[in-house]
C-alpha cells in the first residue's frame, strides 16, 4: 500500500476543489457574513501567508481567544497547514489560567476577537514571550494598551492568495493543541495529530456515527476553542458540508432562527445548550423540521429532555461522549438495526446511555477485581486507546497518572450492558459511598430533570457521621414554578425510581448551579457550597 500521510491540507483542498460553492455562514459583531468554500480557501491561504511574514515557523504554537465563526474557521487551517500548531484557548478560564497556558504552550501570535481584548490586557504582563497580537475583526482596531497589534483583514489584504500549504509535513506532528477546563490544579495540555485530527473526522463521518456529509448543514454550537468544537469544522471542510457558526454571546432565540433560516441538518452542544433550546421551543414556535441530529455531549442528558426533543418536538436526539484526551469522539448512542421493533420507552433507555464504541477505537472497563462483566450493573473505569486517543499530556507530569500501559484511564466510572452499551455512572471522585454502597450522582440527576418543574439538578456528597457520604441535591426551578414545589413532593417523585437508601437526605433550591467554563456542573464548588450550608444548620 502507499504511504501517503493524513494531512489537514487534504481537506481544505478537497473543499476549494470540489465544494467551491459550497457555503459558510458567519454570524460576527458586523452580522451574518456569507462566504463561499473557494472565498474561504483564498482567506486561508491569505492568512498561512500573513503568519509567515511575521515569522511564525513549523513547530510554533499561534493561539486563539475567539468564538464560532469563519475567522476561526481559517485559523483552524492556516495555522497547522501551515507547519505551525493551533492552540485553541478557552476564553472562559480564570486570568490566572489563561496566563498559565499561553506560557506553557509558549504561543508566539495571538490571534484574539475584539471584544475578548480587554482580557489579555489584564495578563500583558505575565505573557512576556507573545511576540504579536491579531485582532479578528473588519471594523476599527479596538483602543488597546498592548503592544505589537495587527488588524486580522489588513494582514489578509497583504496576504498571498495563492499560498501553497506544506505538504511535507509529518502526518504525527502536532497540528493542534488544547488545554483541558481544570476542575483542579492548573490545566493540562493536550496535543492532536495531524493523522488523529483526519481520523477523528472520518470516524465523524461514518454512518453509525454522526454520518457528517455534504448534505448537511452543520451548526457547531460547542465552542470552537473546546476540543476542535468536537471535530465538526474539521469533517465539515473535508466533506464540504454547509457549515453556520453562531458568533459571539447567542441566546436559544438566535440558535432557533439560525436553525429554521439555514435549515440547519446536524448540530452539536452539552446538555445545558438543549435545555436552554428546549425551554425557547416550548415558548415560540420555530420550523425545526430539517433537524436530523441533536449531538449531545459534555455530561450525561437527562432522560426527560431526550423525550421532550424526540416525542415532543420530533426532532432525533444523540448521546455521545469523548474528554479533551479523546478528541473528543469515544462512544456513540447509536441504535441497532433489531432496535426498530423496540417500543418507545426501550428506544429512550438506550438514547439515554453514552452509547457503543465508535469503529476505530479499543476500550476496557477496569472494576476491583479486573475487567467488568457485561450485565449493566458491575461498575468500573473506563480504560481508552486508539489513533486520536492522546498519549501524554504536554509537558506535565501528571500524564502518569491517566496514561498508563498505553491506555488513557479516563476517570469515568461506567457500567455496560450485554450489547456493549456504556453508561456513565458518575466521575470517579463524583460517586458517592454510603455505608460501603455507591450511589450515582448521574442517575439522581437524570432523574430529577425529568420532573416537570426542575430545570436543572446536580447531586453532591456531603460528610456523614454514621453512613460516611450522603447525597444532597440542588435544583434550579423552571421559571413559574417557584412556591410550587417542596421539598416533600420531590422526595415522592423519587422514592418509586430508587432504593431508600439513594434518596438525597435533603433538597436544596437554587437560582443557579455554578458550572465550568464549558457548561458542566461544578461539583467543587458546589460541594463547598452546600457543605457549608449543612454545617450552618
Amino acid at each position: 500500500m502507499m504511504q501517503t500521510p493524513l494531512l489537514l491540507t487534504q481537506m481544505i483542498e478537497r473543499a476549494e476543489k470540489y465544494f467551491p460553492k459550497k457555503e459558510i455562514v458567519s454570524r460576527t459583531e458586523s452580522g451574518i457574513e456569507r462566504f463561499t468554500y473557494k472565498e474561504w480557501g483564498e482567506r486561508t491561504r491569505r492568512l498561512a501567508s500573513a503568519l509567515n511574514t511575521l515569522g511564525v515557523k513549523e513547530g510554533d504554537k499561534v493561539g486563539t481567544l475567539a468564538w464560532n465563526h469563519h475567522r476561526h474557521l481559517e485559523a483552524y487551517f492556516a495555522i497547522p497547514c501551515s507547519g505551525a500548531v493551533l492552540h485553541t484557548i478557552n476564553i472562559r478560564l480564570s486570568p490566572q489560567h489563561i496566563s498559565y497556558i499561553i506560557n506553557h504552550a509558549e504561543d508566539k501570535v495571538l490571534l484574539v476577537d475584539p471584544d475578548l481584548v480587554p482580557l489579555l490586557e489584564k495578563i500583558k504582563d505575565s505573557i512576556p514571550n507573545v511576540e504579536a497580537f491579531i485582532v479578528m475583526t473588519s471594523g476599527p482596531l479596538p483602543e488597546t494598551s498592548l503592544d505589537c497589534v495587527y488588524h486580522y483583514e489588513d494582514l489578509l489584504k497583504k496576504g498571498d492568495p495563492a499560498y501553497s500549504f506544506r505538504t511535507d509535513l509529518d502526518e504525527n506532528a502536532p497540528a493542534g493543541m488544547c488545554y483541558t477546563s481544570a476542575t483542579t490544579g492548573n490545566p493540562k495540555g493536550v496535543i492532536y495529530s495531524h493523522r488523529g485530527i483526519v481520523l477523528h473526522a472520518m470516524a465523524l463521518g461514518l454512518a453509525d456515527t454522526t454520518a457528517v456529509s455534504e448534505r448537511d448543514v452543520a451548526l457547531p454550537v460547542v465552542p470552537m476553542f473546546h476540543v476542535n468544537a468536537w471535530g465538526l469544522p474539521f469533517a465539515s471542510v473535508w466533506f464540504g458540508t454547509k457549515q453556520v457558526l453562531p458568533g459571539p454571546y447567542f441566546t436559544p432565540a438566535i440558535l432557533a432562527s439560525l436553525m429554521e433560516e439555514e435549515k440547519v441538518t446536524i448540530t452539536a452542544g452539552v446538555p445545558t445548550i438543549w435545555l436552554g433550546l428546549l425551554n425557547e421551543m416550548e415558548k415560540n414556535s420555530y420550523d425545526l423540521s430539517s433537524l436530523r441530529s441533536v449531538l449531545c455531549g459534555g455530561s450525561a442528558a437527562p432522560r426527560g429532555m431526550i423525550k421532550a426533543f424526540e416525542e415532543k418536538f420530533g426532532i432525533p436526539f444523540m448521546h455521545a461522549y469523548g474528554m479533551t484526551e479523546t478528541s473528543p469522539l469515544a462512544v456513540i448512542a447509536a441504535s441497532k438495526s433489531y432496535h426498530d421493533d423496540l417500543s418507545s420507552d426501550e428506544k429512550l433507555d438506550i438514547k439515554a446511555k453514552q452509547g457503543i464504541l465508535v469503529p476505530g477505537l479499543e476500550m476496557k472497563i477496569i472494576g476491583k477485581d479486573g475487567e467488568v462483566a457485561w450485565d449493566g450493573k458491575e461498575m468500573g473505569e473506563l480504560a481508552l486507546r486508539g489513533p486520536w486517543i492522546a498519549s501524554e499530556y504536554y509537558q506535565d507530569e501528571r500524564s502518569q497518572d491517566a496514561f498508563r500501559d498505553g491506555w488513557l484511564y479516563t476517570g469515568d466510572v461506567v457500567t455496560i450492558d450485554e450489547e456493549g452499551y456504556i453508561k456513565i455512572v458518575d466521575r470517579t471522585k463524583d460517586l458517592i459511598k454510603s455505608g460501603g454502597e455507591w450511589i450515582s450522582s448521574v442517575d439522581l440527576e437524570n432523574a430529577l430533570m425529568a420532573h416537570e418543574d426542575i430545570f436543572e439538578a446536580a447531586v453532591v456528597a456531603v460528610p456523614h457521621a454514621e453512613w460516611q457520604e450522603r447525597p444532597v441535591a440542588c435544583v434550579v426551578l423552571k421559571e413559574g414554578s417557584e412556591g410550587k414545589v417542596t421539598k416533600e413532593g420531590i422526595v415522592e417523585f423519587l422514592k418509586p425510581q430508587f432504593a431508600k437508601w439513594w434518596i438525597p437526605d435533603d433538597i436544596i433550591f437554587m437560582e443557579e448551579i455554578p458550572k465550568t467554563s464549558v457548561g458542566k456542573f461544578l461539583k467543587r464548588t458546589l460541594r463547598d457550597q452546600v457543605q457549608e450550608k449543612t454545617a450552618q444548620s
